[in-house]
């Protein structure tokens, strides 16, 4: 159950400074490109005669989609990416005298500080629009545009601040602890039938094992495999995700799978953690290309911006269209289907301010500078606040209330939370080589 000579060297490289893996920035911002894509051709909201307003998911309707989906469903690997650099970033910080509480505080600073500017600035852009008059159900629906992100901050947050101990499990049995946390998810998918609230439950759990994956990569466990292993592990796991949805335990429809997430989902995350490491030389010759190189180190710098803010801004640009008399195809046809890239460009063209304006947000968190660190406490209350409004909005849907609560508790969590302790980013482990920081602004697959 023990780690091998190659390991125990990998995790060494990982606590005292490995130099960063270009690949895991190349596989992220692919991601996050897939996402925004993805979703640019799902939203369609549809006025109707009576004046009431729904929301199409229109390549949802396209039955070729549903296969294309077991390729692009690309949120597994999010988690797998996740943990590579969290495990890493972690044994960073602990080899320079940090603790789990300041990896809490700075996971905690560096994902809420954008979500809490998202938050506050749809609560007022929909205050306003409520006060000009704007029909209520197209305020709604952009509520529910914003909501839809913070499912994955939560999950992602959660994931992250259990590093620290499934960290230490997987150090001292890294399989008994993937095992563990698979039997768990098999267990709550088989109670969800009786307790469906059971099923939430597995957002923590599928995610940590996917997460687990990432552990495995980082520590080099998957290092020396063959080619052909790889492809077998891929075979392998899709084959058996094509039969546990063909005999009808799990809908074949990965999108069904992901909300809540079940048994699919590992499966998925175990294929693409594979695939990652199969492709990993040619991925590393075109993470290699200059420009290429560029752009994913710029769009890393600010790809959680991206993420909260794209779904947002898109259903908001599609809700004031219906207000005006700017042409609506209906969904699914030739004319909708050719307007994608029209709607993209808007997209990425509203994206540019918020990236100005908010985008710094997402550098190393520091807040007040009185302030010297945070207590166990103090960090604890501030995942607590955090995660009340997101629970409430994973539940009950994101309504103008609860945005306005929801910024006031973000706000409050980077309060408690305050300034990184210099001494967590500068204390040496005693007879360790000195390891410089990542460089401002190109820590993507460190501290992200």
């Amino acid at each position: 159950m023990g780690f091998s000579r190659q390991q125990k060297t990998s995790v060494a490289m990982a606590a005292f400074g490995r130099s960063r893996d270009p690949v895991i920035d190349l596989a992220r911002f692919f991601c996050l490109i897939l996402v925004v894509l993805s979703h640019c051709m799902m939203v369609s909201p549809v006025l109707h005669p009576d004046g009431t307003v729904t929301t199409e998911n229109t390549l949802m309707e396209q039955h070729w989609f549903e296969p294309v989906l077991w390729v692009f469903q690309v949120m597994p690997l999010f988690f797998v990416l996740g943990g590579i650099t969290g495990l890493e970033s972690w044994r960073r910080l602990r080899a320079r005298g940090g603790s789990g509480v300041d990896y809490a505080q700075l996971r905690l600073l560096r994902l809420i500080r954008p979500a809490t500017a998202l938050l506050a600035s749809m609560f007022v852009g929909l205050w306003a629009a409520s006060l000009l008059g704007v029909d209520p159900e197209v305020v709604q629906l952009i509520a529910t545009g914003a909501g839809m992100p913070l499912w994955f901050l939560a999950a992602y947050l959660a994931t992250q601040l259990s590093v620290p101990l499934l960290a230490r499990l997987h150090g001292h049995s890294p399989w008994l602890t993937l095992g563990g946390l698979v039997a768990a998810v098999i267990t709550l998918d088989s109670l969800r039938g009786a307790f469906p609230m059971l099923a939430f439950v597995n957002m923590l759990f599928v995610w940590c094992a996917v997460q687990q994956f990432g552990f495995f990569i980082a520590d080099g466990i998957f290092a020396g495999r063959s080619r052909g292993w790889f492809a077998g592990l891929i075979v392998g796991s899709n084959l058996l995700l094509g039969f546990v949805t063909g005999i009808g335990v799990y809908s074949g429809n990965m999108i069904v799978d992901l909300n809540p997430p079940n048994f699919c989902m590992l499966l998925l995350g175990l294929s693409q953690a594979a695939t990652l490491q199969l492709l990993r030389p040619g991925l590393a010759w075109v993470a290699g290309v200059r420009w290429i190189r560029w752009v994913v180190a710029v769009a890393g710098r600010r790809s959680m911006t991206v993420y909260l803010w794209h779904l947002p801004l898109l259903a908001a640009m599609s809700g004031l269209l219906l207000l005006t008399g700017f042409p609506k195809p209906a969904a699914g046809t030739a004319e909708w289907w050719w307007a994608r890239p029209l709607v993209l460009f808007g997209v990425l063209l509203l994206l540019l301010p918020v990236l100005l304006l908010c985008g710094r947000l997402e550098e190393r968190p520091t807040a007040a500078s009185h302030a010297r660190g945070r207590t166990h406490v103090a960090v604890v209350t501030a995942g607590v606040v955090v995660f009340i409004p997101v629970v409430d909005a994973a539940f009950n849907g994101l309504t103008l209330t609860l945005l306005a609560g929801g910024a006031a508790c973000f706000a409050l969590g980077v309060l408690l939370l305050g300034r990184v302790p210099a001494g967590v980013l500068s204390v040496a482990v005693p007879d360790a080589p000195t390891v410089p920081l990542p460089e401002p602004g190109l820590r993507a697959n460190l501290d992200s």
